[in-house]
């Protein structure tokens, strides 16, 4: 993986930012998955939730672009399968009876062509579900990010990793890759972190890597300070921090 994508470090995931996972539950619930059923896990992370959809007796397959993430997945979970797959362009020799993804959409730039390969992964009549980052999500996080950054004479929006789409602007390309879009929804969901004082350096770290690359370890300390400080008065209440999270969760059933 090259330095101008996010780095992951699985474990860390797991032990500070499991909150993802267990926050993506209300999605497998959308989902309902059947006994028997073949689903997919697109951008499947350390695997939790598609252990919880293969507990409730589906086929569940996961891919994800990270190789550590799959190999913490697969240490994990070995009953089940998991492979290294870039989203935008995987190709699968069987057909699903689902995609499922949650927190993974929003990382993915080029939505177009992640839309079409899960198009070519599902049978008609198939279902795309999932929850990721919508319009607005982590906003005041950004800004905060932005001013820090333009101190250095960086550009934040010109290492801006993320995708968060409107209602309209989703719904109108699932659509036109022959999706019925039977539900949508975006909501504020307030998240907190954990680890106290830490739970936003924990964040940054974790979720806005891409934001700092070329800095040193001290500099991009302190630029994390600074964003904290900017953050505190919002997003801290005294023992610990929320995230400013707004989600788009849909399902969709290809025509």
């Amino acid at each position: 993986m090259n330095e101008n994508r996010q780095q992951w470090n699985a474990s860390f995931y797991d032990t500070k930012i499991g909150f993802v996972s267990r926050l993506g539950k209300g999605g497998v619930e959308l989902l309902a998955p059947r006994p028997g059923e073949r689903i997919l896990d697109l951008g499947c992370g350390t695997g939790d939730l598609a252990d919880e959809i293969a507990r409730l007796g589906a086929d569940c397959r996961g891919i994800d672009s990270s190789q550590e993430m799959v190999d913490q997945a697969r240490s994990k979970y070995p009953e089940l399968q998991f492979d290294t797959a870039d989203a935008h362009t995987f190709r699968l020799q069987e057909k699903f009876d689902a995609v499922f993804s949650n927190a993974a959409l929003h990382w993915m730039k080029q939505p177009e062509q992640v839309i079409g390969s899960v198009q070519l992964a599902l049978r008609k009549g198939g279902r795309f579900v999932a929850e990721f980052g919508g319009s607005g999500n982590v906003e005041r996080i950004y800004r905060a990010i932005a001013e820090v950054l333009k101190r250095d004479g960086i550009d934040a929006e010109e290492r801006n990793p993320w995708y968060f789409p409107t209602i309209g602007e989703y719904s109108g390309l699932l659509e036109q890759h022959g999706f019925e879009v039977r539900y949508m929804e975006l909501f504020d969901r307030p998240t907190e972190l954990v680890d106290g004082e830490q739970g936003m350096i924990h964040w940054l770290n974790t979720f806005a890597g891409m934001f700092f690359v070329g800095l040193t370890e001290e500099h991009k300390r302190e630029a994390y300070i600074q964003c904290c400080s900017i953050l505190r008065q919002e997003l801290f209440n005294g023992s610990y921090w929320t995230a400013d999270y707004r989600r788009l969760r849909f399902a969709a059933v290809l025509k």
